[in-house]
């Protein structure tokens, strides 16, 4: 593969994954905006998140096994316009209940890009590479959190929220085309898969009972929902405890991103001297210290603005080195089922995001120690499960630098 080959790869796999993210933090400085304009309150427009995000987790499931049954190209394409054309409604809409479910129908699309670029990963790429591409692609998700709310504060200032709406249709538009302008047909699509709903349930069954898949997929996700913890709970923390002005506080949220994104670059480099379960352990085994300690100066109202920051910085670089050693593991074993393997790896990383997000609604008041107990109590039960479920691994495919794969005993 020439360099501007892989670099095209990655910048299309890349807008593919910052999707699913500019739809989610685009529109949040509009919140008030769209309340007004619809005659309801900011608290029913929120709502419109909620869906969203149950929208991407029935998206999930849905597409793994169209994109194994069809190929990678016409589910991404069917996926795509879905989108496009729920962006177009929630430009023209005029109640809040419409736009409750036009986010609910863009989530489903935008989930054909997430889940695709995922299972791409898989296919264009060989195994040793996997975390490399997966850094890189964090890179792009790191950036859209910082560029999302930055650039929908402006535009929701000066145009208002539908040109929001109108800006994310344009990206749908563009990465349709650069998609299927861009990308191969990866994967060839295999008419063995059934698309009825007891095959796709045992075959989803076959790659949850995988103990490489379920050992990094669920420390992976659970250690991750500390990162939904945050986003959920950063508005209070910083604008309500804190108070902090939301320009203020956009740029906070920036800062943070790039903790996410340099520690996600230093991975690639650090693989280059130690495996990828290696750097799973180390970064766990930092991360619960970092949130033990936390935790500890939470509880003793020892924590500033400043050392709330800090702290918050160095847990996120955890984050950024675990996770795509996690998630590359997971996808390592599935040459064949790598579309559901993707799914079902989204599916219950949102799943356990979306609870840990409900749970910073319920206990994160007036205090930031609640945010941190969740992100303590989380990371230390990833680390639990990684320890339990490594027992079952008999086989381990693992990323080596001299081989494709390796199989360990």
């Amino acid at each position: 593969m020439t360099t501007k080959k892989y670099i095209q790869l990655i910048l299309i796999l890349g807008s593919l994954t910052a999707l699913g993210p500019f739809s989610i933090d685009m529109y949040l400085p509009g919140f008030s905006g769209i309340a007004k304009d619809l005659n309801t309150t900011v608290a029913k427009v929120s709502m419109s998140l909620s869906s969203y995000f149950i929208g991407i987790s029935a998206g999930q499931l849905l597409y793994g096994p169209l994109l194994d049954r069809f190929g990678r190209k016409k589910p991404l394409f069917i996926g795509l316009m879905v989108y496009i054309l729920a962006s177009l409604g929630c430009i023209y809409v005029n109640n809040i209940d419409t736009f409750i479910f036009l986010r609910f129908i863009q989530a489903i699309g935008s989930c054909a890009a997430t889940v695709a670029s995922v299972a791409m990963v898989r296919d264009l790429f060989p195994v040793k590479d996997i975390p490399k591409v997966f850094s890189l692609l964090m890179l792009v998700l790191g950036l859209s959190p910082m560029l999302a709310p930055t650039i929908g504060g402006y535009v929701t200032e000066d145009f208002g929220w539908h040109i929001v709406f109108f800006i994310l249709m344009c990206m749908g538009i563009a990465i349709l085309i650069a998609s299927q302008v861009g990308l191969t047909n990866s994967y060839k699509p295999d008419t063995s898969i059934s698309l009825k709903p007891k095959p796709i349930i045992s075959n989803f069954m076959k790659v949850l009972k995988e103990p490489q898949f379920y050992t990094y997929a669920f420390t992976g996700s659970i250690a991750f929902s500390g990162l939904f913890t945050y986003v959920a709970a950063s508005p209070i923390v910083f604008m309500d405890i804190y108070h902090v002005d939301a320009k203020t506080y956009g740029w906070i949220f920036a800062f943070m991103s790039v903790s996410f994104i340099g520690s996600s670059q230093l991975n690639s480099l650090l693989l280059k001297k130690f495996s990828s379960e290696q750097m799973i352990l180390a970064a766990l085994i930092s991360q619960s210290v970092i949130s033990i300690i936390f935790l500890l100066l939470s509880v003793n109202n020892l924590l500033g603005l400043y050392e709330t920051i800090a702290m918050l910085f160095l847990f996120l670089g955890c984050l950024g080195i675990s996770n795509p050693n996690t998630a590359g593991l997971t996808m390592a074993p599935f040459a064949k089922n790598a579309g559901s393997a993707s799914a079902l790896m989204g599916a219950i990383q949102l799943g356990l995001g979306a609870l840990a997000s409900f749970a910073v609604g319920v206990f994160v008041k007036d205090s930031v120690a609640p945010m941190v107990l969740i992100m303590t109590v989380t990371t230390l039960i990833a680390l639990v499960v990684l320890n339990i479920g490594k027992r079952f691994i008999i086989e381990k495919i693992e990323v080596s630098n001299e081989d494709d794969i390796v199989v360990g005993h």
